[in-house]
């Protein structure tokens, strides 16, 4: 704010979306919410749906949280009108009529990129918290593990993952996964959406699971092959997948440059394959930069950035056959340390076969 000699913020979310919001006041956003920040005094946290404003106060014990009327920009204005609000900085996906309402008031600045900037270095509070998200995520995927059996539904899948955290107050982030004979397969990717397909002998299940503690989710990725030894195909993309792992993690460290990891991760390309997920990501307060590929699958231009300790990245070869027809996920978030890097997890690594019983 200083920086952007903004004398006040509005930060927002809406439908279970906007890191910012619980981040100043714990209250993870449901309906939608605006906070409205002023250095030196305390935050304001306005609420919707009227029957919300009870937990919030709970919650968001910190900020004053009340009901935002018919509609919480137009009360957001109100109160920066009061303040006498000289230019006003916005984090969060501000809609363009909520925008219009505060430029009537005082000149509006984004700050989305500085605010992605600081949610980058993790403090050590945050890092014990990411840590309970990684407990928790590894908790999911052992459960995945023991229910991969021949003629479990999907669906099923998801529920046994979500039940094996659940209880410890835990809620699900993310759930992905990827079905389809070893011997004849038709995905390579992980699905965001579970379908009414069940699992069959001699499956190979990919899958992406993140189980999220008060906005601190974990992230792990596993690859196994259902009932059966894996086939010669997937045992040559996961070593490759493996190998790209580790070559990655040897350089992660702080002062370490993306292109580090992009060569390092050559040996994809060199065993003629390529990726289709990203091959590492930010993340811990959203899905963060830097996003990098290999030099054969950049979605995107590789940034002039360097690694600092404090900083958590999810690792995530997903190793396939260019025709897109099979493919397999290994990786996990580890935190950057200053001669190198801290695994988060503790779940077995590996070609895995399931059912799995730790």
């Amino acid at each position: 704010m200083a920086a952007d000699e903004v004398t006040h913020l509005v930060v927002y979310g809406a439908n279970r979306v906007g890191s910012a919001v619980g981040w100043l006041t714990n209250w993870p956003v449901t309906r939608e919410a605006v906070v409205v920040v002023e250095p030196g005094e305390q935050d304001v946290l306005l609420v919707q749906f009227y029957n919300h404003v009870p937990n919030a106060r709970e919650i968001a014990a910190d900020a004053d949280a009340r009901w935002g009327g018919p509609s919480s920009f137009a009360t957001a204005a109100e109160i920066l009108a009061r303040r006498a609000a000289r230019r006003i900085g916005t984090i969060g996906p501000v809609p363009v009529r909520a925008r219009d309402a505060l430029e009537a008031v005082a000149p509006v600045v984004e700050l989305d990129r500085a605010y992605t900037a600081a949610r980058q270095l993790k403090s050590a509070e945050e890092i014990e918290f990411l840590r309970v998200g990684a407990r928790l995520t590894d908790a999911g995927m052992d459960a995945l593990a023991g229910a991969a059996r021949a003629g479990a539904p999907e669906h099923y899948l998801a529920a046994a993952v979500e039940a094996a955290y659940r209880p410890s107050g835990a809620v699900n982030h993310i759930h992905y996964f990827g079905i389809t004979p070893m011997d004849d397969p038709s995905r390579c990717v992980p699905a965001q959406y579970q379908s009414n397909r069940s699992v069959a002998r001699g499956d190979v299940l990919t899958a992406e699971i993140s189980a999220s503690y008060w906005d601190y989710p974990g992230q792990i990725l596993r690859t196994f092959a259902v009932e059966e030894e894996p086939t010669a195909l997937y045992r040559e993309l996961h070593a490759v997948a493996d190998a790209a792992f580790d070559a990655v993690c040897a350089v992660l460290r702080a002062g370490a440059t993306c292109w580090d990891v992009v060569d390092a991760a050559g040996v994809i390309d060199d065993a003629g394959f390529t990726i289709y997920d990203d091959l590492l990501h930010g993340f811990g307060g959203g899905y963060l930069p830097p996003v990098l590929g290999t030099r054969g699958r950049t979605n995107e231009d590789v940034p002039d950035l360097r690694f600092s300790a404090g900083m958590t990245v999810v690792v995530q070869p997903n190793v396939i056959t260019r025709d897109e027809s099979a493919g397999v996920q290994t990786g996990e978030m580890v935190l950057i340390t200053e001669d190198g890097y801290e695994r988060l997890h503790s779940f077995a690594r590996g070609f895995l076969r399931a059912p799995l019983r730790s």
